[in-house]
């Protein structure tokens, strides 16, 4: 108490306190295990209202939670309990109503995707109104953890469906997921946790909500536009505010919309100035409640009030019998004056009663036609709990439609997977033949070029072997010429001995070396022997074989 006194309750302005009171608030929890109502009060400063009922909770959970075992946690019963101030009546002692725990348990079901049975809660139900009004919170925890409405169900499924439900109604979650966001500085992408509850956006690093980020304050101002697909991201919707605007991606067009129609919904609420839609519908729920009794209580009231007119009426005629009594006493003196008086009283109360009847019968068709209002009434609440059922089953079916698109979209990862395998493989086989044939092509240019210089020195030897032919050609010509002068010589020197032959040797002629016949070469008439003809030749056959 000291430590609630300085650190907790210091933070309360108390306006007004109950009756008989004194200074002591009621406050949840801190001495009898359950919450009282504050009549009036004001938090000061940052106060963590979940912080509180955990203070609240570790004052009181050790005497009254049960000892047995039970199938959910510590922290889940401090949940469930937290849950029970939320949903409990506003009387003391709190008690939560049988339709609130219909309520509460629907909603631990459908969060752990298991059937409700409306059946096995009606018995529940019956036996509950039997005894009494409602349950405590200890009742409710006791309730739930012992698994009666969760048969097959783990303990971590149920602790989860009790977080996700702990999430919406106390800590006013509307929609949380894994999205990507664009950075306002670096501009790159980074995947967040984001959690939408009625007036902000929070984003964190991971869904265990350690590491927070940053914020988006949601007003009636902000809006929420989709985006066509850019820079290689999809799925992208803008939201605008007072003062920036946060680019993000979801993970599909499905979670897309959903999210786009959730902040929609949030927005329209802040324009609206109306509450989360959970609280709104607790309110709604109560003020049937408050209805239905104030038109029970009303039912009560009259029939009360036509049981008090037939009393009277019975008084009455009751005082009339000891007054006809008393007369018929008299009037043994006066018999004509008694009987004519007798008459006239007879008569009166005759119309009285036929006037009493009147009134009885519209009573009773008052009370035929309320009756008659309340089963059209009952019929109407029969009808939208069909409706309801019917929600339920198309929300089962939706969630079945959302397991098969998972399984399908996985199906296609992986084929995608193989099939950009395959195609990496085959773009490595392309690869390399395409360098074989960039070898292949390499070699048959060389082979191609070779084939081209031996073309080329084969011209080449050609254009010396046409030039060696035509200069073999000249030096035969010139050959000839030669031979000619040499016959004419011969001639004349023939011509000469004959001359010289009829002197006898007065004159002696200087004969030439030899008579063998003079060779004539390329570069002219010389006097070279067989022998330095045939050295020459040689030597110019090996120069041919050299160049070729």
């Amino acid at each position: 108490m000291p430590y609630l006194n300085k650190f907790i309750l210091e933070k309360f302005v108390f306006l007004s306190y109950p009756k008989n009171m004194g200074e002591v608030p009621r406050v949840s929890c801190l001495m009898y295990g359950s919450c009282w109502p504050l009549i009036h009060i004001k938090v000061q400063g940052n106060f963590d209202k979940v912080e509180f009922n955990r203070m609240c909770w570790t004052l009181c959970a050790k005497k009254n939670l049960s000892k047995s075992p039970l199938l959910i946690s510590d922290e889940d019963a401090f949940k469930v309990w937290v849950i029970f101030n939320f949903l409990s009546e506003d009387k003391y002692p709190l008690i939560i109503v049988p339709e609130e725990i219909e309520y509460l348990l629907k909603k631990i079901t459908e969060a752990m995707g298991a059937g409700w049975q409306q059946e096995q809660f009606d018995h529940y139900k019956i036996a509950l109104n039997t005894s009494r009004e409602g349950l405590s919170a200890w009742e409710l925890i006791d309730l739930i953890g012992s698994g009666q409405f969760s048969k097959g169900m783990d303990r971590q499924t149920v602790s989860m469906a009790i977080n996700e439900v702990f999430n919406e109604l106390i800590l006013d979650v509307l929609k949380q997921g894994y999205m990507l966001k664009k950075g306002h500085k670096r501009k790159n992408w980074m995947e967040r946790w984001f959690v939408l509850k009625p007036n902000i956006i929070s984003y964190y690093v991971s869904e265990d909500l350690k590491d927070k980020k940053g914020d988006i304050i949601l007003d009636g101002n902000c809006c929420v536009e989709a985006l066509p697909d850019k820079d290689g991201k999809k799925c992208l919707f803008l939201i605008k505010c007072h003062d920036k605007t946060f680019e993000i991606s979801a993970s599909d067009k499905k979670k897309k919309q959903e999210w786009i129609q959730a902040i929609q919904t949030t927005v329209s609420l802040l324009r609206a100035g109306s509450p989360p839609p959970h609280k709104e519908a607790r309110q709604k729920r109560k003020e049937l409640r408050q209805k239905l009794l104030a038109e029970q209580e009303e039912l009560e009231r009259q029939m009360k009030e036509l049981q008090a007119a037939n009393e009277n009426k019975q008084k009455e005629l009751e005082t009339v019998r000891k007054q006809l009594e008393a007369a018929a006493a008299r009037a043994a003196e006066e018999e004509k004056k008694r009987l004519q008086t007798q008459v006239e009283l007879q008569d009166r109360f005759s119309l009285e009663l036929e006037r009493e009847k009147m009134v009885r019968q519209k009573m009773e068709e008052q009370v035929a036609q309320k009756s008659s209002e309340l089963e059209q009434y009952l019929q109407r609440v029969r009808e939208l709990e069909e409706m309801y059922k019917q929600l339920q089953e198309a929300l089962e079916d939706e969630k079945q439609a959302r397991q098969d698109e998972e399984t399908v979209r996985k199906l296609q990862a992986r084929l995608l997977e193989e099939e950009t395998a395959k195609r990496a493989e085959l773009e490595k086989w392309h690869l390399q033949q395409q360098q074989t044939i960039q070898m292949t092509e390499a070699e048959k240019q060389e082979l191609e070029n070779q084939r081209m210089m031996k073309e080329q020195a084969l011209q080449v030897a050609m254009q010396q072997l046409r030039q060696l032919e035509l200069e073999r050609k000249e030096a035969l010509e010139q050959y000839e010429e030669v031979k000619k002068k040499l016959e004419t010589a011969a001639n004349n020197t023939k011509s000469w001995k004959d001359k010289v032959a009829h002197h006898e040797g007065l004159i002696r002629l200087i004969e030439p070396g030899s008579k063998n016949p003079h060779l004539i070469t390329n570069w002219g008439p010389a006097a070279f022997t067989e022998a330095e003809l045939e050295e020459r030749q040689r030597s110019w056959k090996g120069k041919k074989a050299t160049s070729e």
